[in-house]
């Protein structure tokens, strides 16, 4: 069973070093977006299973992008994980509230990541 994941986040660096151990998983499927513009985009024609959104981003940000998610019926049902630094009890609380499945610390550990977004899958 391949699930798919659609990773968002404005950095380069970050993008890749996601994609690249979300991929230890051979059973993820794996794209990313630099922008939340691309992200509607790609989660429209792709439909992944999981998005993981970074928070902080220029033009559109990450909780911008969720409610426009929220909005298409074509994507209104994709579970979203906001990535974030901002990990304060009450801000976790504020992106729950929003509907995320979850929020993940920045920075990550890339060793366990895929581990942690099959939690949010399961």
């Amino acid at each position: 069973m391949t699930i798919r994941i659609l990773y968002v986040d404005d950095e380069a660096d970050i993008r890749e070093v996601a994609a690249m151990s979300l991929e230890l998983d051979p059973e993820l499927e794996v794209r990313t977006c630099a922008s939340g513009a691309e992200a509607l985009e790609q989660a429209g024609e792709w439909r992944p299973d999981l998005i993981l959104l970074d928070v902080m981003m220029p033009g559109m940000d990450g909780p911008t992008v969720f409610t426009h998610l929220r909005e298409d019926p074509a994507t209104a049902t994709i579970p979203v994980v906001f990535i974030t630094a901002r990990t304060q009890a009450y801000e976790v609380r504020a992106f729950h509230d929003l509907g995320a499945r979850g929020v993940l610390a920045k920075p990550f550990d890339p060793m366990s990541l895929s581990i942690r977004v099959r939690e949010f899958i399961e």
